[in-house]
């Protein structure tokens, strides 16, 4: 998730901040809050690191958490190599120019890592709860943006392992389509600025390009994912939370466990912080017909900004 390209950020579309202008008591209170509040604290948990050869094993377990046990609040990170192309021609809006460089480079990349997280509509995290999935990539064959790579490199992913032993994606595929994860209207999936995320995703599950229109890419989404919150869309109603996934959580005292840039962790620190923000600045409950379902900086969660390039 963190490795979005830093296209314009912006604000817009549906769901509007409770507050526009200045600061309503709600987010006083929630200020006050945090400056009294413990910092969140979890000891003990392994992120279980899912390779070819027990990713029938460990897809097995997962399963159970959602559909015996009721873990249904799934937090998910990826990392991909990068951003390495932009789209030519004439795009209709801001938004469409977003999605059609999305497309292009989902088109032509491979995922890295897939993180997930299971907790129950309290917070409660599973045992075990976080797992990260490793893909077959190759330095060798596959495209990539050095920079990405780089700091990819540097948080500890090891590109030999992956070229050797990675998940084939069209596997794993196959055992998310029947896993009871997706196209299931009681997982809430809980991401942070993530339409890189799912697009993947929806390769992942379609093992095909991303549709060539926006609008079929959402259909897409609501078939696989019906339930998705995008933290960054929820921070346009919590006027004191800015930044990228590291900075929210460390303003909501949410502690790291495991190197930041796997996506393991990464989504570990996403499912933390959603529960931690319901809690402080929406009382617990998220009103779903401002937020389920909106992208951040795609579609309804876009913004009106100039198109970069129009030719």
């Amino acid at each position: 998730g963190e490795g979005i390209p830093p296209l314009v950020e912006g604000v817009g579309g549906r769901g509007a901040p409770k507050t526009c202008i200045g600061v309503d008591w709600k987010t006083l209170m929630a200020m006050d809050d945090l400056t009294n509040t413990e910092p969140i604290v979890v000891n003990d948990i392994t992120i279980i690191d899912v390779w070819a050869d027990n990713l029938e094993e460990q897809f097995k377990h997962l399963c159970h958490l959602v559909t015996v046990h009721g873990y249904r609040f799934v937090a998910m990170d990826t990392e991909f190599p990068g951003v390495v192309a932009r789209p030519f021609g004439s795009f209709r809006s801001h938004t469409d120019y977003q999605y059609q460089t999305l497309k292009c480079n989902v088109d032509l990349l491979r995922m890295i890592q897939l993180g997930i997280t299971f907790a129950d509509e309290n917070g409660n995290l599973a045992e075990p709860c976080c797992w990260q999935f490793h893909f077959k990539f190759s330095l060798g064959d596959d495209m990539f943006a050095q920079d990405s790579i780089d700091l990819l490199t540097t948080a500890g992913i090891n590109f030999e392992r992956h070229s050797q032993d990675g998940i084939d994606p069209m596997e794993f595929g196959a055992w998310l389509i029947t896993s009871g994860l997706v196209m299931n209207e009681d997982v809430k999936w809980i991401s942070f600025h993530s339409y890189y995320d799912f697009g993947y995703l929806i390769k992942l599950l379609t093992q095909e390009e991303l549709p060539a229109a926006e609008s079929d890419f959402f259909e897409s989404l609501r078939v696989y994912f019906p339930c998705i919150y995008d933290i960054k869309y929820l921070m346009k109603s919590c006027e004191v939370l800015k930044g990228g996934l590291n900075k929210v959580a460390e303003t909501l005292k949410v502690k790291r466990i495991g190197p930041t840039h796997q996506a393991g962790s990464d989504s570990l620190v996403t499912s933390l912080t959603f529960f931690k923000m319901r809690k402080l600045f929406f009382d617990d409950l998220i009103e779903d017909t401002k937020y389920l379902g909106v992208l951040y900086g795609l579609g309804q969660g876009g913004h009106s900004a100039p198109i970069p390039w129009n030719e």
